[in-house]
């Protein structure tokens, strides 16, 4: 019994020393696997740093050149919407250079690159269809100038409308009168109609008013042509005519049209129709809303 003790702890204490020096085994291979490779981990770790620098400093390089580039078009008069488009270009094609040849510095061949581009071509131009009919679209806007930036817009398919804050490579940014951003596709804008409403200095002034049918007329008339001359934001140089529109189920529907400075349109228009307003009552001219009249009759004895 003492002798098969003896036997069972001599085989344990081999089993012992056999995962000891496995260990040191694999240790020892890991380590004659780093003296092995260190200079070349080394070297690429100092690739890798430089790359990140490279990277840094080109990055501010590429702020440099659109600051420049900017400023350029600014001394020539460029259009706005021009200069944020070549600047969404330039940026965009800047670090894609830089992109490019950090990887060539990293050991990535040229060719290699040259080609997996060439071969990525296709299934890319696919995927980026929409992309590309937006940057096509971008480009003919600039060159036909439906609209500038700072234009008052609606795009009528979509029912969107606002004023044109940037003009990018893919897209247009719209301001809302509330202060929302929209963004449309260039693409969808180029094929699609729209209204500029902004694209002249003046626009006309065109509204509408109901005065009862026993109302005086002529004095209605009188007094609203009245206003529209004492107005200083109405052009008194355009034709200013105020008429009878048409006759409505329970008013007589008067025009009026005048010409006013496209950034004054809005605040113009609140203003004459508070102004009508006060003055139909001062003068005891009823403005009707829509009533029904109803008869009745008795029945036939």
């Amino acid at each position: 019994m003492i002798f098969a003790a003896d036997a069972s702890a001599s085989t344990e204490f081999k089993s012992a020393e056999e995962v000891t020096a496995e260990v040191t085994q694999e240790v020892n291979r890991v380590t004659q696997y780093f003296q092995d490779h260190l200079p070349g981990l080394i070297g690429f770790g100092i690739k890798v740093v430089l790359a990140l620098i490279f990277f840094f400093i080109g990055r501010v390089v590429i702020r440099w050149i659109q600051k420049i580039v900017k400023h350029s078009l600014e001394r020539t008069s460029a259009d706005k919407g021009v200069i944020q488009f070549v600047d969404s270009l330039l940026k965009f094609s800047l670090y894609a250079l830089l992109i490019f040849t950090i990887a060539t510095k990293l050991g990535v061949e040229s060719s290699s690159v040259a080609a997996l581009i060439a071969s990525g071509g296709v299934a890319i131009g696919l995927a980026l269809q929409g992309s590309l009919s937006n940057f096509a679209g971008g480009v003919l806007i600039l060159l036909l100038k439906p609209f500038v930036v700072g234009d008052y817009i609606i795009e009528n398919t979509g029912k969107n409308e606002g004023t044109v804050k940037e003009i990018q490579i893919f897209y247009t940014k719209l301001s809302t009168v509330d202060n929302k951003t929209i963004v449309i596709p260039n693409g969808t804008l180029a094929n699609s109609s729209l209204t500029n409403v902004t694209a002249r200095p003046e626009r006309q002034l065109d509204l509408k008013v109901g005065i009862a049918y026993h109302a005086d007329l002529k004095k209605a008339k009188a007094l609203i042509e009245d206003l529209l001359n004492k107005d200083e934001a109405v052009m008194q140089d355009e034709d200013i005519k105020v008429f009878v529109d048409s006759l409505g189920d329970s008013s007589v529907v008067l025009g009026l049209r005048a010409w006013v400075k496209t950034e004054e349109y809005w605040t113009t228009r609140w203003r004459l129709l508070e102004e009508i307003k006060l003055t139909f009552d001062e003068e005891n001219i009823e403005i009707p809303y829509n009533q029904l009249t109803v008869h009745m009759y008795g029945e036939e004895k």
